[in-house]
C-alpha cells in the first residue's frame, strides 16, 4: 500500500502520508489513487472538483464550508507549507465545537482529509504557498458559510507568533461565530 493512513481526535478528519519514492533526480509520488485511498480509509469517494489556490505568507482562510451541498475535502500543499484546521460543525457530534489542524507542506507531502459536516481553513506559513484539493460536491456560492477563524469557544490555536495579525478577506473578516453560524444537525 502506498499510503500511510493518521487518525486525528475528529472521527473521519485523517492525515495522508503518500509513499514518496526520490532520488538525486528529485521525487515521484502518487497523489491520489482511488483504489488505494479505498483500501486505506475505507472510504470510496466521488470527487467531482479539483481547484488550485495560491496565497502568499499571513493570508488566512476560513473557516468555510457550504451549508447544502456539503463538500469532502482532500486537501495538500505542493508549494511552501500551510496550517490547515478542520471545525467540527455538527451539532449531534460529540466533538461539535472543536478542531484538529495538521502542517501541510511541499516537504512532507501531506494530505488532510476533511469530510463533509467539518468547516476548513488554512494559514500560510511560507512566503507563498499553492494549496491543492479535490472536492466530493460542486462549489455552490449560495450555500457557502464561515465561522470568524479566531472564535474563542472553538479556540484554534494558529501559528500566529512569526506571522503577526493574519490577512483575511472582507468576508472572513465579517463571518459570525460558531454559536451564530448555520451549522449542520
Amino acid at each position: 500500500m502506498s499510503l500511510n493512513v493518521i487518525r486525528t481526535p475528529l472521527e473521519g478528519v485523517l492525515i495522508l502520508e503518500p509513499k514518496v519514492f526520490g532520488d538525486a533526480r528529485g521525487f515521484f509520488l502518487e497523489s491520489y489513487n482511488r483504489r488505494d485511498f479505498a483500501a486505506a480509509t475505507g472510504l470510496n469517494l466521488d470527487f467531482v472538483q479539483d481547484n488550485h489556490s495560491r496565497s502568499r505568507r499571513g493570508v488566512l482562510r476560513g473557516l468555510h464550508y457550504q451549508i447544502k451541498q456539503p463538500q469532502g475535502k482532500l486537501v495538500r500543499v505542493v508549494r511552501g507549507a500551510v496550517f490547515d484546521v478542520a471545525v467540527d460543525i455538527r451539532r449531534s457530534s460529540p466533538t461539535f465545537g472543536r478542531w484538529t489542524g495538521a502542517e501541510l507542506s511541499e516537504e512532507n507531502q501531506r494530505q488532510f482529509w476533511i469530510p463533509p459536516g467539518f468547516a476548513h481553513g488554512f494559514l500560510v506559513l511560507t512566503d507563498t504557498a499553492d494549496f491543492l484539493y479535490k472536492a466530493t460536491d460542486w462549489y455552490a456560492p449560495e450555500h457557502e458559510r464561515g465561522i470568524a477563524w479566531n472564535d474563542p469557544a472553538i479556540g484554534v490555536e494558529w501559528p500566529l507568533d512569526a506571522i503577526g495579525e493574519p490577512l483575511l478577506s472582507d468576508k472572513d473578516r465579517a463571518a459570525p461565530l460558531l454559536a451564530q453560524a448555520e451549522v449542520f444537525d
